[in-house]
């Protein structure tokens, strides 16, 4: 089970991850998944190999809105509502021309 501790992990870890990419979260698309890699690679179409993005598991679809709330909130681009019952997943990816949003 997933508690509060975790989920302040999850979110400084995605954080950090941004933060050291340098362009801040304008430029990031925060999102939940049940696949993150089919999403992040196929549905976004990032480059897996050389894009900058990040994603972990949040044990729950309840955590993982949580932390996609909180992204979207911070400047992140990206929409509450999205994935289904088995959503586990927050993922971000920064965002290029050949990204699909």
């Amino acid at each position: 089970m997933t508690t509060t501790v975790d989920l302040q992990q999850i979110a400084n870890e995605i954080d950090n991850h941004i933060r050291s990419e340098g362009s801040g979260y304008l430029a990031w698309y925060c999102g939940i998944a049940s696949n993150s890699q089919k999403r992040l690679f196929n549905g976004h179409n990032v480059d897996e190999k050389g894009g900058w993005w990040i994603y972990r598991d949040a044990g729950s679809e309840t955590s993982a809105r949580a932390i996609e709330d909180y992204f979207i909130k911070k400047g992140c681009k990206g929409a509450s509502g999205g994935g289904d019952s088995a959503t586990r997943y927050v993922y971000a990816y920064k965002v290029t021309v050949s990204t699909r949003e």
